[in-house]
């Protein structure tokens, strides 16, 4: 037989020729895989809701103190002196579980239902073991009747700032991620700001110290005047001081008989936006088609939203016609359809 000069040559050609198909195909192979992963990546992005619902454990407040109305004369005395006797209805303590029935997965606590356990760190422990049990979390803990960081009195505003300390260490070791507390005190506008200021930035220092964010809510007073607040928040600025909007919060001056002077609730939800760490939705009543009559919810998510806002809107029920666990769960599925028409 004639031997072909060219087989080595030819051996050579379809040896390159194999490892080209095979790496060719590997790389096919490896391309798709990427394109899946990439794929499946962009879709879990697109999927995942810019919003989440907390449950504020103020909805509750009823609930957990036992009372249809509160003598709020008699209220602050009492927090100060025995602030457990408060507590008529259900343990504080079993909040997460209770919270956990509403399908939420965060939750905002109250301090005044804990006001005689801020050291205890022992009873902490516990709740973090009931929240870890009940699937929730704490995202942050509303701080009251602790003193005016914008008191004009520089003692009485370094007390109440020093006040605040062990409600963010309890923050800390929750998990949480803030502390809500309130710009007050006494004095001309420009007055009240200028203490304000000087409070939180020093609360605001030791926050940071802790990894623990120090939020103002619209609460009444000048803080419910969103120029006002706003203001604030740029002179103190710093990174973990902001604010936490409430929908219905915008009352400046009270009457007997109500609100005698309120700022425009979209006016300032949307000053307040660009420093918020979080979100409270108020509602009081609904009506037939299951809209609160007071704030136009979609109207404020819009505001939300094109802050560029993303994070938990918590429910903060407070009204009067339907029950505490009715009117959460109203607000809750007026939030979950805002949500999907956005």
């Amino acid at each position: 037989m004639k031997r072909n000069k060219s087989f080595p040559q030819n051996i050579v050609l379809i040896a390159i020729t194999a490892v080209f198909l095979l790496s060719t195909n590997f790389s096919c192979k490896n391309a798709g895989k990427k394109v899946a992963e990439v794929e499946e990546a962009t879709t879990e992005i697109e999927t995942t809701p810019d919003f989440q619902i907390s449950l504020a454990q103020w909805s509750l407040h009823k609930t957990f103190f036992g009372v249809e109305s509160m003598d709020w004369a008699a209220f602050g005395k009492t927090l100060m002196e025995s602030p457990d006797d408060l507590l008529k209805g259900p343990d504080p303590m079993d909040f997460p579980a209770m919270a956990a029935e509403y399908g939420v997965n965060s939750i905002e606590l109250v301090n005044t239902f804990y006001y005689s356990k801020a050291d205890d760190m022992e009873y902490w422990t516990a709740f973090k073991k009931n929240c870890d049990a009940a699937g929730v979390k704490v995202g942050l803990i509303m701080c009251d009747a602790l003193g005016n960081l914008g008191d004009a009195d520089p003692e009485a505003r370094k007390a109440a700032v020093e006040n605040h300390h062990k409600w963010v260490d309890v923050a800390q070791f929750l998990g949480a991620h803030s502390i809500r507390v309130n710009a007050a005190g006494n004095g001309t506008a420009e007055e009240v700001a200028e203490n304000a200021v000087d409070g939180l930035s020093s609360l605001g220092a030791y926050g940071a110290s802790k990894g623990i964010n120090i939020i103002v809510e619209n609460h009444g007073g000048y803080s419910s005047d969103g120029t006002w607040l706003s203001g604030v928040m740029a002179k103190v600025d710093m990174d973990n001081v902001g604010t936490l909007p409430d929908f219905g919060n915008f009352c400046i001056a009270r009457s007997p008989d109500g609100c005698a002077k309120e700022y425009d609730r979209y006016k300032g939800i949307a000053e307040l936006m660009p420093y918020a760490k979080g979100v409270s939705a108020k509602s009081h009543a609904f009506d037939a088609a299951g809209n609160e009559v007071d704030s136009d919810f979609l109207r404020i998510m819009k505001i939300v939203k094109e802050s560029g806002f993303k994070g938990y809107v918590g429910i903060e029920y407070e009204g009067t016609e339907l029950s505490e666990d009715e009117g959460i769960k109203a607000t809750k599925a007026l939030l979950e359809k805002v949500f999907k028409e956005l």
